[in-house]
């Protein structure tokens, strides 16, 4: 009798134990398959008044290339590019100007730039949210990294209340991000675990934050347009400027001219002793 009571408590365990590592396979499954893709928020849009494109983009300049095909289609209006100080008065946003208005040709009253030292998505979201307001801004695309794109969203829309609206998009820019597969790529991997941890901390961050107005705008960062900006000092192309400075010089003619062969005297200059 206890061998057969024995035998059934093992049983239930053994079941247990099954239903137990099902959910954990389940689980691991639900979050390397979904979390992945969760962060990345992939809107569809017709048009955008605004292309805001956020500090942070890789030497490729793969958030240039999507705006500035964007522009040519006539799906945004206006350009705002953001960049931070990287010298004591060069900023990221003029390496990015300069390729943005190589892609095409367009009207440079329409590229802003913002210059600016916020070390994070929220406080570049602090510096344009009041200037956006005050242009009265409607929809505006917001262009950062794929797995940063829901954290974005939210600090956008929290700290701008009811308009303008924002939008995000995937860039599928693959070499850093893989949303389906970021458990096999090991910068995938480190930008879900750090997204998962800027998403929850962000929550913190916004706890009774109260939304911007277009009067708060005085107090942030000068926005000007590349238009406004040649005015006062011309945009110097580096790139072509460095092409310049890298062509080789005309090799120098060393060579020594030959020395004149010595002249017969003429017939005038002849001693008269010798005639």
């Amino acid at each position: 009798m206890q061998d057969k009571n024995t035998r059934k408590r093992s049983r239930k365990v053994l079941g247990a134990i099954i239903v137990v590592v099902f959910c954990l396979l389940a689980a691991i499954y639900v979050v390397v398959e979904k979390s992945g893709k969760w962060l990345v928020v992939n809107d569809e849009f017709e048009h955008a008044t605004w292309a805001v494109i956020l500090d942070g983009q890789s030497a490729n300049m793969e958030r240039n290339d999507y705006v500035a095909d964007l522009k040519a289609q006539g799906k945004v209006d206006s350009v705002l590019i953001l960049g931070r100080r990287v010298y004591r008065d060069k900023s990221n946003v003029d390496f990015y100007a300069e390729d943005f208005m190589r892609l095409g040709k367009f009207n440079p009253a329409t590229i802003f730039l913002v210059r600016h030292d916020d070390p994070s998505t929220l406080s570049e979201a602090c510096t344009i949210i009041p200037w956006l307001k005050k242009h009265k801004a409607d929809t505006v695309l917001l262009v950062t990294a794929a797995p940063a794109t829901r954290r974005a969203k939210r600090i956008f829309e929290t700290l701008s209340g009811e308009s303008p609206v924002y939008v995000t998009a995937d860039i599928d820019y693959k070499q850093q991000y893989i949303a389906d597969a970021w458990i096999f790529n090991r910068e995938s991997r480190k930008s879900w675990l750090r997204e998962w941890f800027a998403y929850a901390h962000s929550f913190f961050d916004l706890a009774g934050a109260s939304t911007f107005t277009e009067s708060d705008s005085t107090y942030f960062s000068k926005i000007r347009s590349i238009a406004d900006e040649e005015k006062d000092e011309p945009i110097i192309d580096l790139v072509s400027f460095q092409q310049e400075a890298e062509k080789p010089a005309a090799p120098a003619d060393t060579a020594q001219p030959p020395a004149p062969a010595p002249s017969a005297p003429a017939s005038d200059s002849i001693p008269n002793n010798l005639k």
